[in-house]
């Protein structure tokens, strides 16, 4: 089944290269957890998903040399922290944009009482 890049799991798949069907780094259902601890919010999963990620190649490839073959696993996860790190800070940006198209309602004058309360006069 192809990739569907207008679902926000296939948004966090794109964001985080998990782009192999045959044999996927993370399953939807992870997927989907990342997205409901993150309110939805498609680039913050994205930067949690890179981070588990990252954990485990630390946890499984760690640094090994032999004869012919080196791996450097914390090398890697640093990089894909950096990459979260990145989309964290777009996520950012996207909310602080948010915020700033906001408005605040401020009153002209100042009503002489309360509403719906009679007022009585001299």
């Amino acid at each position: 089944m192809a990739i569907d890049f207008t679902t926000p799991t296939g948004q966090v798949r794109l964001l985080t290269a998990d782009l192999d069907e045959a044999a996927p780094l993370l399953t939807d259902e992870m997927i989907g957890g990342y997205l409901t601890l993150n309110s939805d919010n498609v680039l913050r999963a994205a930067a949690d998903a890179l981070d588990a990620i990252a954990t485990s190649e630390v946890l499984v490839a760690r640094k090994i040399r032999t004869q012919d073959l080196s791996t450097d696993g914390p090398a890697v996860a640093g990089e894909l922290r950096k990459q979260a790190a990145v989309l964290r800070a777009k996520a950012d940006d996207a909310d602080a944009a948010a915020a700033e198209s906001l408005f605040e309602i401020i009153p002209l004058y100042d009503t002489a009482g309360y509403e719906a309360a009679e007022r009585y006069l001299p």
